[in-house]
């Protein structure tokens, strides 16, 4: 099957439509009110802690303490799991003395005792007027656990856990993502249970092995969003803080990955749509609406850099096949079905250098890759079918 004559892919713009009609009709249903509903048992954390979770475990996604898990769950953390360190305020209430008319113990401790002749009344008038309790705010460290430490009663979940299925072209499309990925991949088994993360520490994506293609795939886009959108190494490092929260990246990228599954012919919306609506703080849809023009800027640009890789990749092999063919004669002759398999002559072809031949062509590709990103992508492809295919 031949990779470009194959494809029917949907405009960007139509595709973007789509998610926002498929996320409204989402939100408003039943099941989604359902999962509000627990979720909302689920204390918000401030900045800082917010910034503490991601440091030790950048895949946390739902966290909470020890009795907490216990009371508003019904679940319970596992033995052995490592809590994740947050600042906790803690009530702290004090006693604080005012004028003299106190007693002291055999310590030497301020302390009030009924006086002889006082009345019950006026022991506690000068009890009130003499302890005042004041309360304040402490601080502590305490620990939280992510809901992957623990088990019990299930979470209200919304769409379906994971993709299945195989994805055609599936290898030509995960060596063109991961040759065009700004940092490293690796496929490794994640111990806490996500599917995938990128690490802005270690500079890398790490993708769980031994998923469905659709899942792989899927979750391959959505961490190379992150790389592309969330990389802020370098401000943090100067001390700004990050403009964006994390549900404000997770929508984002969960967007992309949709847009851009969808423009290759796999359909994500069972996953996707459950995955955004779960990220999004408020039912108008407000963090997606105002990442609409990134989420089309990001698709397209991965879209574009991806069919480039794929159609590199193939002019390259179809020069390794050649040169192959011609390798006796030194010379280079691309044959195709109707052309005659004479003997070559000296003095019309000329032998010609390969590597000289495939630079041109890659110079070439990289040319028409910046052609073709100045132009509006949905404009191109208006005039084809709706129709998907791989």
């Amino acid at each position: 099957m031949d990779y470009d004559e194959t494809r029917v892919m949907f405009p960007i713009e139509e595709i973007t439509q789509k998610l926002e009609q498929g996320l409204g009709d989402f939100m408003n249903s039943e099941k989604f009110k359902d999962y509000l509903n627990t979720m909302s048992k689920f204390h918000h954390y401030s900045v800082n802690n917010t910034i503490l979770i991601a440091m030790q475990r950048p895949d946390a996604t739902l966290v909470a303490g020890y009795e907490a898990w216990q009371k508003n769950f019904d679940r319970h953390v596992k033995r052995g799991s490592k809590g994740i360190k947050i600042i906790s305020p803690v009530k702290v209430k004090k006693k604080v003395w005012q004028g003299n008319d106190f007693d002291r113990d055999d310590n030497g401790e301020k302390c009030l005792y009924q006086r002889p002749g006082e009345t019950k009344e006026q022991f506690e008038k000068r009890s009130a007027e003499t302890v005042k309790e004041v309360e304040y705010t402490n601080f502590m460290i305490t620990s939280v656990f992510d809901v992957s430490d623990t088990e019990g009663k299930a979470l209200p979940a919304i769409g379906v856990s994971e993709l299945n299925g195989t994805v055609e072209d599936y290898p030509k499309l995960i060596a063109a993502l991961e040759g065009i990925s700004k940092v490293p991949i690796e496929y490794a088994n994640i111990s806490t249970g996500a599917k995938g993360y990128f690490s802005m520490t270690d500079q890398k994506i790490v993708i769980q092995k031994d998923m469905s293609e659709a899942q792989t795939l899927k979750t391959l886009i959505h961490e190379m969003a992150h790389s592309r959108l969330h990389d802020k190494t370098a401000d943090l490092s100067h001390g700004q803080q990050d403009p964006k929260s994390k549900n404000e990246k997770e929508v984002e990228a969960e967007s992309v990955a949709y847009v851009v599954c969808q423009h290759f012919g796999l359909d994500t919306s069972d996953y996707s749509f459950g995955y955004i609506a779960s990220w999004s703080q408020s039912k108008d849809l407000k963090e997606l609406k105002a990442s609409m023009d990134t989420i089309r800027k990001t698709a397209s640009g991965i879209i574009s850099d991806c069919e480039s890789k794929v159609m590199e990749e193939k002019t390259m092999a179809t020069l390794d096949e050649a040169a192959a063919l011609n390798n006796s004669t030194g010379q280079i002759r691309i044959l195709g079905p109707s052309t005659p398999k004479e003997e070559p002559k000296e003095d019309i072809e000329k032998p010609r250098d390969i590597q000289g031949l495939k630079k041109s062509i890659l110079d070439k590709l990289k040319g028409t890759k910046e052609t073709v990103a100045s132009h509006d992508r949905p404009e191109r492809r208006s005039d084809r079918s709706s129709g998907m295919a791989i």
